[in-house]
């Protein structure tokens, strides 16, 4: 009796840490899907609607940042990618504006849109334009000039996150498998002979060490079943490379939701000719990615801009655009 009261407490502990282990479980994010959005400007149709589409942008921004399945790119990152690019964002982006917004920011959607005077008669249009395939959805309200601006533009905001819950899988682009990658970029390489590639790229998360490089690790197995021969960074010798494949790649944390973790990664990665000098390429990708631990959210992250590049890069390293 004496053991059996000594082990009970023993058995409760370990009852504890399985129930508590199964709670982190079923927190974990493999069935929460949290879509990475830009919101840039709404184009003014009309002289009484001057100013108007700042103010619609701001109460969109208001409206979906409490969504819990939606992550807001920042505006300065926005503006910055805007001014980068000298892309003057309205109603009027196009499919190529759209897809450069994304692979520099992380979104998946871009939301833009009009707001158009027709007599008295006021209409929020909303356009939600996928920046991985060009696929667009929209949204649109109908009020009077004299009706108060922000209620049509929350009414809008409303009818938009629900476009967005119930036709996600319309506008985003499932996940590329690897397979699926490595097949595209062998058939887009052909038989064209591949250089001899060196692969070096820098890496760190900001505010915590960095464990291994992920980036340059997804790159160079990339490199190895397409392929190409593959000199080793730290043991090779760089002269014995026709193209050094080099870059930095940076991790941050973006936001939590509960006990998911949300990270910003970005990769820019250049690709140069040995005994040339010549850039041959250069490509850069920002990932946005979710976990319960930090780290492994950054790494992923950095794994999968890193996939994105190879897939965009290595072509032109035999030559095709």
């Amino acid at each position: 009796m004496e053991d059996s009261m000594k082990k009970a407490p023993i058995v409760i502990c370990l009852l504890i840490i399985i129930a508590v282990t199964a709670s982190v479980a079923l927190a974990a994010p493999q069935n929460q899907t949290i879509i990475p959005i830009a919101i840039v400007g709404f184009e003014e149709r009309g002289s009484g609607v001057q100013g108007y589409g700042n103010k619609v942008s701001d109460i969109f921004f208001a409206e979906l940042i409490a969504d819990s399945n939606v992550y807001l790119v920042e505006r300065s990152d926005i503006n910055k990618v805007m001014a980068e690019q000298e892309l003057t964002m309205t109603g009027m982006v196009n499919h190529t504006q759209a897809i450069q917004v994304g692979q520099l920011t992380g979104a998946k959607i871009l939301i833009t849109g009009s707001i158009i005077e027709a007599d008295q008669s006021l209409y929020l249009v909303a356009k939600l334009i996928s920046t991985e395939t060009g696929r667009m959805l929209g949204a649109s309200v109908k009020g009077t000039t004299r009706e108060p601006l922000p209620s049509l533009a929350e009414a809008l905001a409303d009818k938009v996150l629900k476009t967005i819950h119930s036709k996600a899988e319309q506008i985003v682009a499932k996940e590329t498998k690897t397979e699926d990658r490595i097949d595209a970029i062998r058939k887009s390489l052909g038989n064209a002979k591949r250089p001899v590639v060196m692969v070096s790229i820098a890496e760190r998360h900001v505010g915590q060490a960095t464990i291994d490089p992920a980036a340059q690790t997804e790159i160079t197995q990339i490199c190895e079943q397409t392929g190409f021969h593959i000199i080793d960074a730290v043991a090779g010798a760089s002269k014995q490379a026709d193209i050094i494949i080099t870059g930095e790649g940076f991790s941050e944390f973006a936001g939590r939701r509960g006990n998911i973790v949300s990270i910003k990664a970005r990769l820019e990665v250049k690709a140069t000719d040995r005994a040339t000098q010549k850039i041959v390429a250069v490509d850069r990708c920002t990932v946005v990615e979710i976990d319960l631990a930090e780290q492994i959210a950054g790494k992923t992250a950095l794994q999968k801009a890193a996939a994105i590049i190879a897939q965009r890069l290595l072509p032109k390293l035999v030559g095709k655009p």
